[in-house]
């Protein structure tokens, strides 16, 4: 069975939205990433780091649906990284009101001996240096390192970020992202300066439009499927991530046509995602349900035509 390497945060969050507000819930880029891997067969493991202040019921939910945890480390006397953010009416942006690293502050990432063999690496959205070393740790290339960053670390460690990018095959951003960090508005432009970068496939997120993927001439687009209801899009990049990179292992296909149809199964866990705040959705998540809503992508976008 393929390994996949997830790292990144094990978090609380505290959402508001048009559609209401919680306390503190389960979150983090590695929580989502896991959730929506699960979903695949395949040996998952996540490297984190949390406080004492973490249940160990959210603990137990992760490992109940086989995800290792031997790279977590529980800091007894620490806090667990936590976010707060509030929703505009359209969804689309949000006010950062609260982020505490804590235990992730100064987090060293140690990744367990029988995953430094991983064929899938996800490096969830964490500082370049924690990205880097867990790349230096593995034992062997992995077939496929895909790695997902944001504004923040272009801001204020733009040349880390740079350093941490030639080392990996997939980039994963969202369009104003890519933009940032080329300098380019075309997607098009600014997918093939990152190819400069390091990176041979580049995925450009485009929220409720979607999202593109490039690799060198060609483009493949899938659509967002639309919703009755987004309650909370808190995570929805994440479980991208992690459904993109959870078909990929569990295929052990990394072609540029397999990647089609793992753009196409990360838009479909993120449908899930948002319909309800936090991991709430994904924790329930049935297969027969992921099934039922990959038949309405096709129908979304399949059709014939007759070119004269």
């Amino acid at each position: 069975m393929a390994k996949l390497l997830i790292v990144g945060s094990l978090a609380f969050d505290a959402i508001e939205s048009p559609f209401g507000k919680t306390d503190k819930i389960l979150g983090g880029a590695a929580t989502f990433i896991g959730l929506a891997a699960s979903q695949f067969k395949l040996d998952p493991a996540i490297v984190s780091v949390v406080g004492g202040d973490f249940p160990q019921e959210y603990l137990d939910l992760l490992a109940d649906k086989g995800i290792n945890l031997d790279g977590v480390e529980v800091i007894k006397g620490g806090k667990t990284f936590f976010w707060s953010g509030k929703y505009h009416n359209d969804m689309n942006t949000r006010d950062t009101l609260v982020t505490e690293l804590n235990t992730l502050a100064d987090f060293n990432p140690v990744v367990p001996n029988g995953y430094k063999d991983a064929d899938v690496v996800m490096l969830g959205n964490l500082h370049p240096g924690i990205q880097l070393s867990v790349i230096q740790q593995m034992e062997k290339r992995p077939k496929l390192i895909v790695l997902d960053t944001m504004n923040f670390w272009m801001d204020n460690t733009l040349e880390e970020l740079l350093d941490v990018i030639k080392h990996i095959d997939v980039l994963t951003i969202n369009d104003e992202e890519a933009r940032q960090l080329t300098g380019e508005y075309s997607l098009v432009k600014a997918a093939e300066k990152i190819y400069g970068m390091g990176p041979q496939f580049v995925v450009i997120k485009k929220g409720e439009h979607g999202a593109l993927l490039f690799h060198k001439k060609e483009v493949f687009f899938a659509p967002a499927l639309p919703l009755e209801e987004v309650f909370d899009p808190t995570g929805a990049g994440d479980t991208f991530a992690g459904g993109f990179t959870g078909y990929l292992a569990s295929t052990t296909n990394i072609s540029f046509e397999n990647m089609k149809n793992a753009v196409i199964q990360g838009s479909n866990l993120a449908s899930f995602c948002v319909e309800r705040f936090g991991t709430e959705r994904m924790q329930s998540l049935k297969k027969e349900e992921v099934d039922e809503r990959l038949y309405q992508f096709k129908a979304l976008t399949q059709f014939n035509i007759e070119l004269q």
